[in-house]
This record gives structure tokens, C-alpha cells and sequence, in this order.
């Protein structure tokens, strides 16, 4: 409205300098019509800045999309209780956007459709209390563009200095499949059976301006597969290596912390995430990782890895690649191995010394400087998960790989292929 006065203005106020000027057409000898014009004054008043309009106080919104259309819906809902008992503050808002589906919980009113929310603290933890924003009806949460326009619709409406990003969901690393009864990419709607690829993440992440931290509270999300395509667009991702238990994050203590600072870094938002999952499940004795990766590292990792590819093939061991592989700690999929532990496996027994060299570098690379917290619980202490896996198959090859931008950019791809060919 302010830019389209001032031009109404701008309009108005050289109409009425231009009649006032009298400027002359029976004299082309003397002047130009150009001349007479350029000597006018014709400043017009420039607008404030839009920092000056509505400066933003909040230094935090965190953004969780919720998609709780399968069988997860029952942890939705205790997921928004927990995010209940801390609430948004004077610093942070806490904004959710919700859906249900039919033949799952019926608790809370058994409403089915897409709700978002400004999260207000309440002591009930048996139901929603926080004011319903808006019903969008029935929704696509399987939809990229759904994700795109909730993360629009909040940045305007609770604008603030740093974002965060939480998609909750099944999630299953890369591979955009169903198999084993696992979901695979994330947010799968079981109302459409759409979900969403991790190409589309990587694009709605980039139509929706990118945000400071970026979170997966579902399965098997930390690989380079899925962090590299979204590199660009937030500073720290938070993700696990392996399933996560159905109740996911602990929402009421990674928020606790966060709003009780008001005033986090992107770090420490990052870290409270990684510590307030990993504590909870400490506690009840669950196994469990976690982990927080730096994207500014990737780029770098990426060179790094392309340099070994080269030097391995050059070596030409794929006995020895392959049985350091096949034995790396591997998650719910199989043919997700941790990356760290397998460079840490294959320098311990190749014969090139260029390979070792190049293998341990990986290794510390990631345990120093691409993942900057990391932590287990129960069965994973053993020092094997050091915070990022990767697709490693033993036998055939999933041609969607190609589609991902680790795999334009790197080498991981031929390197899988070298090593299963005879």
C-alpha cells in the first residue's frame, strides 16, 4: 500500500511542477523540452524502510509441519501436548501445522482435517487447547507446494530474525519407494498416498526462502543423499541414521531450553534438538541416534569423496571395499551403512597407503567438521554411528540415485557401481 501512495504521489507531484513551470514550446531554438524538464525539481519523498515500519522483535518461529495422516496420528497429537507445555514467548513463536486421518486416534474431538496453530502453554496434556488459525479442510500433506505455503503463510504472519523448520512424518532416507513396510522419502499421506521426494524437499526448501535449522523428526534421514539437496537453504539439519521411535522428538524438552534462552544461535537451537531427543530416550532406555550436521561442510565433503572415489577405483580393491561395506554399521535399511565407520574399516585393511590416507581424512572430516553433535543410546554406543550414513548396497542398484543432486555433483554413484561389478 505504502509503495503504490508513493508512486500515486511521485505522479501527482510532477504533474503539478510541470504545469506550474510554464515551459515553453514556441522556443526550440533556446531549450529543449528535455532541458527544461531536467531543470525542474522534481523530488519526490522517499518511503520509510520496511525496517522501520515493523521491526521484528521475535528472534525465533519454529515451524512444524505435522503430518500425522497414517498411524503415527496418535503421536501427533501428544507431540503438539508436549509442545504445549512450553509454548511460544515473548522471543519465540511455536507455529504447527496439522493433519488427521480417518481409522487412527479418535481422542481430542477426532477432527480430520488440517489445522494450524500458534502453540499457547497449558497444563492439559490430554488435548489441544492452542487457538485454531486456520481449518484448510482436507490438505495434501504429501504435497511439496503444502509444505511451501505453510512455511510462506508463517513466515508472514510471525515474522522473526531465524527459522526453524521441523517435517513430521515417516521418513525413510533418499529412495522415494515403499518396501518392507517401511515409507520411504517423508511425509507420506496415506489419505492421497502422495509423499514428498527429496528433490521436492530440496525445492521447497529454495521456494520458501530456506531457513536457519532444518529438522527431520522421522526415520532414517541424516545421509548426504538428502543433505546435500537442501544444503543451500538452512545452516545446521538435525536427522537420525537410524528408525526413530514413533513418539519422535521430545518436544517439551528441545522447546524448554530454546524459549527459556529466547536468543539462541542456530547451533545451539541445533544442539538443543539433538540433546533433547537423545536425552528422553537415554532416560527409558530406548536405542537411539541423532545428530546435527553443518551444511557450510558439504561442498567440501564433497571434494573429499570424489578424491577417494578416484583413488580407490585407482587402487582397484573391491574385495576389500566390499567386505569393509557389508560389515559398517548398518540401520533399519540395510544398505544404509555409516559412512565414518566404513572409511574407518576400509583404511584398516587396504594396501595403498594413498586409500588409507585419504579414508582417514573422510573419517575425521566427519567426526571434526561436517557433524558438529552427535549422539547415541543402547545399542549403537559401541562408537559406530558417528552421526551420517549412506547408501552402500551390496548387490543391485537403484536407478532414482541419479535424480539426487549428491549424485550429479559427486561420484558416490560410480563408486557403488565399480565395487558391485565383477
Amino acid at each position: 500500500m505504502l509503495r503504490k501512495a508513493a508512486a500515486v504521489f511521485a505522479i501527482l507531484f510532477v504533474t503539478a511542477n510541470l504545469v506550474s513551470a510554464q515551459i515553453s514550446f514556441d522556443t526550440p531554438s533556446k531549450t529543449t523540452l528535455q532541458q527544461e524538464i531536467t531543470a525542474l525539481d522534481l523530488s519526490v519523498p522517499v518511503a520509510a524502510p520496511v525496517e522501520e515500519k515493523a521491526k521484528i522483535d521475535k528472534e525465533w518461529t519454529v515451524m512444524v509441519f505435522l503430518n500425522s495422516k497414517n498411524n503415527l496420528e496418535k503421536y501427533g497429537l501428544l507431540d503438539v501436548n508436549e509442545m504445549e507445555k512450553i509454548g511460544s514467548s515473548d522471543k519465540v513463536n511455536v507455529v504447527v501445522e496439522m493433519g488427521r486421518i480417518n481409522g487412527y486416534a479418535t481422542n481430542d474431538g477426532d477432527w480430520k482435517t488440517t489445522r494450524r496453530f500458534l502453540i499457547k502453554k497449558d497444563n492439559d496434556f490430554s488435548k489441544i487447547t492452542s487457538p485454531v488459525l486456520a481449518d484448510l479442510g482436507k490438505t495434501d500433506m504429501g504435497d511439496y507446494k503444502s509444505l511451501i505455503a505453510f512455511v510462506k503463510w508463517a513466515k508472514a504472519t510471525y515474522p522473526a530474525k531465524k527459522y526453524a523448520l521441523i517435517v513430521w512424518n515417516h521418513g525413510s532416507g533418499w529412495d522415494k519407494t515403499r518396501a518392507l513396510g517401511l515409507t520411504k522419502g517423508i511425509s507420506y499421506d496415506d489419505e492421497t498416498g502422495n509423499h514428498i521426494t527429496t528433490p521436492q524437499l530440496g525445492q521447497a526448501l529454495k521456494e520458501m526462502g530456506g531457513v536457519n535449522v532444518y529438522g527431520s523428526d522421522a526415520c532414517l534421514m541424516q545421509m548426504p543423499e538428502v543433505t546435500y539437496e537442501i544444503k543451500d537453504y538452512a545452516e545446521y539439519i538435525v536427522g537420525s541414521e537410524e528408525t526413530e521411535p514413533g513418539d519422535g522428538y521430545t518436544y517439551d524438552l528441545w522447546l524448554g531450553p530454546v524459549v527459556a534462552k529466547g536468543n539462541m544461535t542456530s547451533y545451539e537451537l541445533g544442539k538443543a534438538a539433538v540433546d533433547g531427543y537423545s536425552n528422553h530416550y537415554q532416560q527409558i532406555g530406548e536405542a537411539s541416534t541423532q545428530s546435527l550436521l553443518k551444511t557450510s561442510a558439504l561442498k567440501d565433503f564433497n571434494v573429499l569423496v570424489n578424491d577417494f572415489v578416484a583413488t580407490a577405483m585407482d587402487a582397484n580393491e573391491k574385495a576389500l571395499v566390499k567386505t569393509a561395506a557389508s560389515g559398517a554399521q548398518s540401520y533399519a535399511v540395510y544398505d544404509n551403512k555409516d559412512m565414518a565407520h566404513f572409511f574407518s574399516r576400509y583404511a584398516a585393511t587396504t594396501k595403498n597407503a594413498d586409500v588409507k590416507m585419504k579414508a582417514l581424512a573422510l573419517k575425521s572430516y566427519i567426526d571434526g567438521t561436517l557433524i558438529v553433535h552427535n549422539r547415541v543410546n543402547g545399542n549403537f554406543t559401541d562408537g559406530n554411528s558417528h552421526g551420517m550414513s549412506a547408501y552402500m548396497p551390496s548387490y543391485s542398484f537403484n536407478g532414482d540415485y541419479m535424480e539426487l543432486a549428491w549424485a550429479r555433483d559427486g561420484q558416490w554413484d560410480e563408486f557403488i557401481k565399480w565395487y558391485q561389478a565383477k
